[in-house]
């Protein structure tokens, strides 16, 4: 019975893993990109992003996920997902992404924000345009500054990567729920604790030794 639950959480488990790693890949070049959106001079750009930022943000991811997937169809007419597993897949996917992307945009503008203006200047003076400044100088300082809250937004998401079995994605826990069915037993939902402790202590140690690799500038 311990190798079939553990067989089965595992397969649950690279679902999760799957999701955790796709959203990460959309949302952090996503995040950057409404950070500086949000920081333009164009107000029907800046505006925009901001009032999506404090939807997304002032809302519960559960209730983001489930208006992404059921809202199409009902608004529309049309469910743009279908009922497959990979369109179910798909809709927590975006959910997660657009919901992330918001987190780490504001977490990219509190460290772009925080370099000091005379560096900017410093830069021109030397006669580094405006792209030269932020890649060779500024994206250095604001990488090192956001590790530590980027870390525990993405730690953050190695739980909330469960919400999706709301939509009837098949994570760990989604299996891990199905022993109580099936067999009876519970042991297995807690046995699901142990995949979630040591993904989340790698990643704890994968960020700290990066943090100490970025002590560049102290």
């Amino acid at each position: 019975m311990f190798a079939t639950v553990t067989l089965s959480l595992l397969m649950g488990f690279l679902s999760t893993l799957k999701l955790f790693i796709l959203t990460l890949v959309f949302a952090l070049p996503l995040g950057l990109a409404i950070s500086l959106g949000t920081m333009s001079k164009v107000a029907i750009l800046k505006y925009p992003l901001k009032f999506i930022i404090w939807i997304v943000r002032g809302t519960p991811l559960l209730l983001q996920l489930l208006i992404i997937y059921y809202g199409p169809g009902i608004l529309l007419r049309n469910n743009v997902w279908g009922s497959s597993d990979s369109g179910r897949f798909i809709a927590a996917l975006v959910a997660f992404a657009v919901n992330y992307a918001c987190y780490f945009a504001e977490i990219y503008r509190g460290g772009i924000q925080s370099i000091p203006v005379g560096q900017y200047e410093a830069g021109q003076v030397l006669g580094m345009t405006k792209g030269q400044i932020f890649r060779k100088v500024v994206l250095l300082q604001v990488i090192k500054r956001i590790v530590p809250p980027m870390s525990n937004e993405i730690i953050t998401l190695v739980k909330d990567t469960s919400l999706a079995r709301v939509i009837a994605v098949y994570e760990i826990i989604w299996n891990g729920q199905a022993f109580i069915k099936s067999a009876g037993i519970i042991w297995p939902l807690f046995y699901t604790g142990a995949f979630y402790l040591i993904f989340s202590g790698l990643l704890t140690v994968l960020f700290n030794r990066l943090e100490k690799k970025l002590s560049y500038f102290r």
